[in-house]
């Protein structure tokens, strides 16, 4: 095999959640692109459609899953119908996920849990259903963010904590599974990236806050990260396990 084949994901079957809009999308195309069949989940289902004729334009497979996360027989029937499509289950990529900006005197304790019912626990069911499908040489990449590992001036308790606990979520799984099971648990850490949720952010706060603070000098492109997760569903990274890979521009060291 070829260092660029050790790239290439034919022949795989990819489960991606919240794949209805942003880096979802981003990554169902990606995985598409490098050769993977995709399953779709998410709660907007009519948007599933889109990112689905967009996988079978590629020249791969897709199915559409009504899918919301924080009900773990939903994560269940996403990896069922994906076994019953596909007869395998490669790669998870735990997208799936809401974010609140509230100030913490403020915000209300069912908001609170809900962020963390979706981002943190959300992400544990479908790791749980698919830890009990996959195979040896699978990958499990759990979408942390950097604010999880920093700050950036908005309120954001709720968020921040969920996605603080995704790098303790991660690490754990990658201790019980990648030696036992032969399954590769990561996260990556996006940065900021022209999204839904970046979106609705307060006039100039991503020039005037932001983009000062990332080496780069600009927010991301959805490709900047979709690649990443290629790499990490990818035999080129069959040696890496229980890592949160930060894909931020250098915000975390200004």
């Amino acid at each position: 095999m070829s260092v660029l084949d050790r790239f290439r994901l034919d022949g795989t079957v990819a489960i991606v959640t919240g794949a209805s809009s942003g880096l979802g999308v981003a990554f169902a195309q990606a995985l598409a692109e490098a050769g993977a069949d995709v399953a779709l989940g998410a709660r907007r289902v009519e948007r599933l459609g889109e990112t689905a004729a967009m996988v079978e334009a590629i020249g791969r497979r897709s199915i559409v899953v009504a899918t919301d996360v924080t009900k773990p027989e939903d994560c269940q029937r996403l990896v069922d119908e994906t076994m019953s499509a596909f007869g395998r289950v490669d790669t998870l990529v735990n997208n799936a996920g809401i974010g609140t900006a509230v100030p913490a005197t403020r915000e209300l304790p069912d908001d609170f849990r809900a962020v963390v019912d979706a981002n943190l626990m959300g992400s544990y069911w479908m790791c749980q259903a698919c830890g009990r499908a996959m195979k040896p040489g699978s990958s499990i990449i759990n979408i942390g963010s950097v604010l999880g590992l920093t700050t950036a001036g908005l309120p954001q308790a709720a968020y921040s904590a969920s996605k603080a606990a995704i790098v303790g979520l991660t690490r754990d799984l990658a201790q019980q599974w990648t030696g036992r099971k032969g399954i590769r648990v990561n996260a990556i850490a996006p940065g900021f990236f022209a999204t839904e949720m970046t979106a609705a952010y307060p006039p100039d706060y991503i020039e005037s806050q932001l983009v000062s603070r990332v080496l780069a000098g600009r927010i991301g492109e959805l490709e900047e990260c979709a690649t990443v997760v290629v790499f990490l569903a990818s035999e080129a990274a069959s040696y890496i396990s229980g890592i949160v890979l930060p894909v931020e521009g250098g915000i975390l060291t200004s």
